[in-house]
């Protein structure tokens, strides 16, 4: 009667699609299903005897065994991610959840682990991550999509660039992507925030100074112009540059020349000029705040960068990088956000762009104890007492639904040819169509 017991319980374990084994008090596996088999590589019979260690060669197994902590606080782990290595060698992405095992006294027998292979999520975010990664900027908007569209054309000329957008939206990133695109590459890119410095010290920082050009000047130092010399310099905020200093820049960009402070000897700037504002150049020229003269020489390239809150697509692509390269860092297995903690940032209005999205992230990251970013976990200022209900939804669901509809796009919506990228019968892709709400367009 128990050899029946257990072979119905075998035949169960064996029917379930998530990896599941169990091990007595001394960390020996007592059991192994087929799809534990199946994600190591490694048979029941090798594994079974053997300490669990020794099978998966985990990420954590030497420093922080999730099942030796569930057995040793009586608190369960679950979902959490962490890394096998298989009987091949390679490194598969998991998640696990662990339970204790009691006999029927209530007497701790051992523990038992479920675990699921995350190898085809992972490269469904890979996949769509690259789609909509252009240079570390990772937008799906179809307004960013069109401006890494023409990124390259523009990197290809050495023409000035003014890039407007409110703080926090990129445009640095932007400009490093125009520089690692153009023939100037492999020089210097130097930076300068032109309104974090008063007049005096942004003109010597823009040009340098020779010694005795002032009382503290011993030495000659170059200016970020000199710095940058065969590659690009980027102004940001030169909307708050000085009418002075105006005519100094103008100067340069029209004869490519600067005398640096007390020095009578002009020097080439051999580099590319890319500016950023998040202000109206065009309302300030009208007002007489910012010379025309030099706003046409800044002004051959002009590229607008949306904010987040017109970009909204955007938020969970940068959630999942965000966190993805904060688990790294920290050694953390934050998996992803709460249905309701997504509802609240994708209603924040985002004053602060990308980059107050990545504070807010990287707080409720160390705040969290995981595996998921909860409403409570987010900084009191965005979090409000009571969350909407939030729509069913998988963002996994998402997630293969975008990959699925770019790869139908790709190929001009030919079933047979996404099916056979994707790794599917032309058949099953159907019925995930369908599913997933995805339908072709109209010829």
């Amino acid at each position: 009667m128990e050899d029946d017991f257990k072979n119905a319980t075998d035949t169960i374990l064996d029917s379930i699609a998530d990896g599941v084994f169990t091990v007595d008090k001394d960390w020996r596996i007592r059991s192994f299903n087929k799809a534990a088999e199946t994600i190591t590589g490694i048979s029941r019979e090798e594994a079974i005897g053997q300490r669990c260690c020794d099978v998966f060669r985990a990420s954590i197994c030497e420093t922080s065994c999730a099942l030796r902590h569930t057995l040793e606080s009586g608190e369960r782990i679950i979902n959490k991610i962490i890394y096998i290595i298989s009987s091949e060698g390679d490194r598969i992405p998991i998640t696990i959840s662990t339970a204790i095992m009691k006999d029927k006294v209530g007497k701790v027998i051992g523990g038992v682990e479920t675990f699921r292979d995350l190898t085809t999520i992972e490269h469904l975010r890979s996949e769509l991550k690259k789609r909509n990664t252009f240079h570390d900027i990772i937008s799906k908007n179809p307004r960013m999509q069109e401006i890494f569209d023409i990124l390259p054309s523009i990197a290809e000329s050495d023409a000035t660039v003014v890039i407007e957008g409110e703080s926090g939206t990129g445009k640095e990133l932007v400009a490093r992507a125009i520089h690692d695109l153009s023939s100037r590459k492999n020089g210097p890119i130097i930076t300068l925030n032109c309104g974090a410095l008063p007049d005096s010290l942004l003109e010597a920082e823009l040009f340098g100074y020779v010694k005795g050009a002032f009382t503290d000047a011993r030495i000659d130092k170059p200016g970020r112009f000199a710095l940058a010399d065969g590659g690009t310099i980027f102004l940001d905020e030169i909307g708050d540059v000085s009418p002075a200093l105006q005519v100094r820049l103008l100067r340069v960009l029209q004869e490519k020349t600067y005398e640096p402070l007390g020095s009578t000897e002009s020097k080439t700037a051999n580099v590319r000029v890319i500016t950023a504002t998040n202000k109206n150049l065009d309302e300030m020229v009208e007002k007489g705040e910012f010379r025309e003269d030099l706003y046409y020489r800044i002004n051959v390239i002009k590229l607008l960068l949306p904010p987040l809150r017109e970009r909204r697509e955007d938020i969970p692509l940068l959630v999942d990088h965000f966190i993805s390269r904060l688990n790294s860092i920290h050694n953390k297995s934050i998996t992803d956000l709460s249905p309701s903690t997504l509802t609240i940032l994708m209603n924040h209005r985002f004053p602060g762009n990308v980059r107050e999205l990545q504070n807010i992230i990287e707080h409720a990251f160390i705040i969290s104890h995981g595996p998921f970013i909860n409403p409570q976990d987010l900084p009191k200022k965005i979090a409000p007492e009571k969350v909407n209900p939030v729509p069913e939804a998988s963002s996994l669901n998402e997630l293969e639904a975008d990959y699925i509809h770019a790869t139908l796009r790709k190929h001009n919506w030919n079933r047979t040819k996404a099916a056979e990228e994707l790794g599917m019968h032309k058949t099953t892709l159907w019925r995930k169509m369908k599913k997933l709400g995805i339908s072709t367009p109209n010829p």
